[in-house]
């Protein structure tokens, strides 16, 4: 964990003097947000900090650090390792998708949804009581937080780290 805080401390200040040109793309908003702290210390560790900052248009489902602490213990230090960094990219970008998605663009029910890490998919559904993500796992996300607006696209904060599988189920 100490490594942990290690890593965003330094991915925090290349972000920051990296960004200076380019205000409020997502990776400025995450890296400005302390619930992000894991998620900007993964994306600079996977080298995604650039294509993130680009135009886009992105959406990012965004997991807070409870989200990456309700992990397997030891499960974000070893995707962190850069011997890793293959997983770790297909893992961020199993959060993306490379159009911008407001929460009011999905569709009522239970859609598939083709994320940035083209081999897979996920379910999303969205009814009265908000919007859920099942991921290839067959796990569920809460969507907690939506439409969180970007210069590049838009981010919706989860409580879960999506992770890739088999492809889940769409009812």
């Amino acid at each position: 964990m100490k490594n942990l805080r290690k890593l965003t401390a330094i991915a925090a200040t290349a972000l920051t003097l990296g960004t200076a040109a380019s205000a409020n793309t997502i990776v400025d908003i995450a890296a400005g947000d302390e619930r992000f702290s894991t998620l900007v210390a993964a994306v600079s560790a996977a080298g995604l900090v650039e294509t993130l900052q680009g135009p886009g248009p992105f959406t990012v489902y965004a997991p807070v650090n409870d989200a990456f602490a309700a992990l397997p213990e030891g499960t974000v230090e070893t995707l962190l390792k850069p011997e890793n960094k293959g997983q770790l990219t297909d893992v961020l970008l199993y959060h993306v998708d490379d159009r911008k998605l407001t929460a009011e663009m999905i569709p009522n029910g239970s859609n598939y949804f083709k994320p940035v890490l083209a081999s897979e998919r996920l379910c999303i559904t969205k009814g009265a009581s908000g919007v859920t993500i099942a991921d290839g796992t067959g796990d569920m996300a809460t969507v907690v937080v939506a439409n969180i607006m970007a210069d590049n696209g838009v981010i919706h904060v989860v409580d879960k780290v999506l992770l890739p599988g088999t492809r889940p189920a769409c009812h």
